[in-house]
């Protein structure tokens, strides 16, 4: 006799015969597999809902944890889930029948230290995300039983088939009440956080709820710095022969975490950002510059499997998206200047400057240096290398969103003598994609409304002190007016 004859045997008619009556099967194996097609559409959810059926599936999933039915018990949830697809009447009888306590004895009871359980786990993870959709009575129960030690054993399990359900079941939950986002931002809640994102950085995910999680917490409030500090801030990585090839300052969950916040900004879901999450920022950043070794350059994009890098390049995108706001989505209501301001004043642009002018120029600038020493008899100066494919096109990024109507900014690249080094950039370059129009972008906003920046650049091409072929390529050049002498950009 094989298990699944000795379970029909053993259960109690009431338990065992509404699944046999409402799909009219034989066996319980077969009544499951035809009652999860019924519920899959909404009129069979309706029916079985009018039939209670929830109940008998509740009382089914206490009689299968033992090892020896672990696919009976996957079947049973799977049938649970599809139950509490969008009907309310399923939803409110699985909070009445204390369906959260009778799942949160399954996750003690089938552990989780084995990788073949997370299956069961999923399924599980998928119907109390079903529950939760219901509202704030559902998401109050399910939030009070798991949170804090139950959403933190299910966030160490490094796997993306747990980690989605699960950041989804938090999103839902913490979205909905006040009091329940302030639970997760506590320190308890943002230990189950930071699991979640050390699973998510050796596992992946495959849906965004990661995503949209970790950007809701760290975007819209006010404790990326304490998290980020939290993780591991040194770590070696060591070769196959057990010998240690680099020790880095930042690790792959800070650089994983910061790539997550830097999509997010990228694709528009966060367009207000606090001063406080830029001038952190800021400061990774500048940490970050000061620590990478720019002596090897760099031959793919980001992620370059260095988490220093890493760190320093998502920095910079997440910066340059920041800046490229203007307007009313650039500040806060509580704030008086924008993020964009404050980083000014900080000492943005002077970093990015001095940064740039100590980059190789591009490639076919270079070639044009080399040429001109080597006819002169001049040794190259030493210059730093772009240590990520892209690295010199993000400053130029930034630096040309700071100066986009702000003269302030206008004037301070000038008085670093930062305008022939942004000439130079809009150029083609296979090492930053990009970097041209990215240049002349910045040129734009650099020499817009600014008489100061044109006279300089005419005086500089009038005076043949300098090459300006980019503002031909641009369809631009340098205008003087015979009568006022004032420099403007005007169209070829």
């Amino acid at each position: 006799m094989d298990d699944t004859v000795s379970l029909d045997l053993s259960l109690p008619d009431n338990i065992l015969q509404p699944f046999l009556v409402f799909s009219g099967s034989s066996t319980l194996k077969q009544a499951l597999e035809c009652l999860i097609e019924i519920a899959k559409t909404t009129d069979g959810r309706w029916d079985l809902a009018s039939k209670r059926l929830v109940v008998p599936v509740l009382q089914l999933c206490q009689f299968l944890s033992c090892p020896s039915h672990r696919n009976l018990l996957l079947s049973t949830l799977k049938l649970l889930r599809n139950l509490c697809a969008g009907e309310i009447k399923n939803q409110n009888l699985f909070i009445e029948q204390n369906g959260v306590g009778v799942l949160s004895r399954i996750v003690s009871s089938v552990g989780l230290a084995s990788s073949s359980d997370n299956g069961i786990l999923r399924m599980l993870l998928q119907v109390l995300g079903n529950v939760s959709l219901a509202g704030e009575e559902h998401q109050l129960v399910v939030w009070r039983q798991f949170f804090s030690s139950g959403f933190l054993e299910i966030a160490r399990v490094r796997s993306k088939e747990t980690c989605d359900p699960l950041c989804m079941i938090i999103y839902t939950c913490s979205g909905g009440s006040d009091g329940l986002h302030g639970d997760l931002c506590s320190d308890s809640g943002l230990e189950i956080v930071i699991e979640i994102l050390r699973t998510a950085t050796l596992a992946g995910f495959t849906e965004d709820w990661p995503k949209l999680l970790l950007s809701r917490i760290f975007l819209e409030e006010s404790c990326f710095s304490s998290t980020f500090s939290r993780l591991f801030p040194v770590f070696a990585t060591e070769k196959c022969d057990g010998t240690v090839s680099a020790v880095n300052n930042f690790g792959p969950e800070q650089a994983f975490l910061l790539s997550i916040l830097s999509k997010t900004l990228n694709e528009g879901v966060g367009d207000v950002v606090s001063n406080d999450f830029a001038l952190f920022v800021f400061e990774i950043l500048k940490t970050a510059v000061g620590i990478v070794d720019f002596t090897t350059r760099g031959t793919s994009n980001l992620p370059t499997g260095s988490s220093d890098i890493d760190v320093m390049g998502y920095s910079m995108a997440i910066l340059r998206d920041i800046c490229a706001c203007d307007g009313p989505k650039d500040f806060n209501q509580n704030e008086k200047e924008s993020a964009k301001e404050i980083l000014v004043s900080s000492g943005l642009i002077e970093l990015l400057i001095t940064l740039l002018r100590s980059l190789e120029p591009p490639a076919i600038i270079r070639k044009a240096m080399n040429q001109s020493e080597a006819k002169d008899g001049i040794t190259s100066q030493s210059f730093k290398y772009c240590v990520y494919k892209g690295l010199r096109r993000d400053i130029v990024g930034i630096i040309g969103n700071c100066c986009y109507h702000r003269k302030l900014v206008q004037d301070k690249v000038r008085e670093l003598d930062g305008i022939v080094l942004l000439l130079q950039q809009c150029v083609i370059d296979e090492e930053n994609p990009f970097l041209r129009e990215w240049g002349m972008w910045s040129v734009h906003n650099l020499l817009e409304g600014n008489e100061e920046n044109l006279k300089l650049v005419a005086s500089l091409e009038l005076q043949g002190t300098v090459d300006v072929p980019e503002l031909a390529q641009m369809g631009l050049r340098v205008d003087v007016d015979p009568k006022t002498h004032r420099a403007k950009l005007v169209n070829v």
